[in-house]
């Protein structure tokens, strides 16, 4: 077992009969009283949010990950089909263990999170930055450029975006998985 100050962003804890991964924590040290921990968890099983108080030094019962590099391949419904890159074996993911399902385009490398135990699939993690094409744009409003002026846009996965205004429909855009947002225009 481990304690408080070994949450990190990600890891994989047991909390409450169930699964979470940790998605975001800050460490607390307030001029009165004990020092605490304050994160954002989301369950595995369900997908749901829960946001929890650790007080500091308090046993935290982590999972033993192991990562498996992975190709996307289809959807099906509610399922997302990957294969492993070595051995060709196909894994079928429920949609509530990927951050962003919107952000996957066929034949993108992620990795699985596979509980050493059992091996079964916890999770999915996707690298940092994705590049889409856009197919829609909203057109931008002539004289809206006083400051960061943004307009809507699609990507070919159906992912919606904010983008600045000089981005056009088939230009090709990074994106941050972790937030969700416009990085920057890919050049050709």
């Amino acid at each position: 077992m481990a304690t408080t100050a070994d949450i990190k962003i990600g890891l994989v804890i047991k909390f409450n009969n169930d699964l979470y991964k940790i998605v975001d924590f800050l460490h607390v040290k307030p001029g009165k009283g004990g020092a605490f921990v304050r994160t954002k968890l989301k369950s595995i099983t369900t997908g749901r949010m829960l946001e929890n108080t650790f007080n500091a030094g308090v046993k935290i019962d982590f999972v033993r990950v192991e990562r498996m590099s992975c190709n996307y391949l289809y959807k099906d419904g509610d399922t997302f089909t990957f294969m492993e890159n070595e051995n060709f074996n196909q894994y079928s993911v429920n949609k509530n263990m990927i951050d962003n399902p919107l952000l996957l385009k066929e034949g993108q490398e992620v990795v699985l999170l596979i509980k050493s135990d059992d091996e079964t699939i916890v999770g999915v993690e996707m690298p940092f930055y994705v590049e889409l094409k856009l197919t829609e744009v909203e057109p931008g409003v002539k004289g809206n450029t006083a400051t960061n002026a943004s307009k809507k846009a699609t990507t070919e996965t159906g992912f919606e975006v904010n983008v600045p205004l000089f981005i056009n429909e088939g230009d090709v855009i990074r994106i941050d998985t972790r937030t969700g947002k416009y990085s920057e225009r890919v050049k050709e």
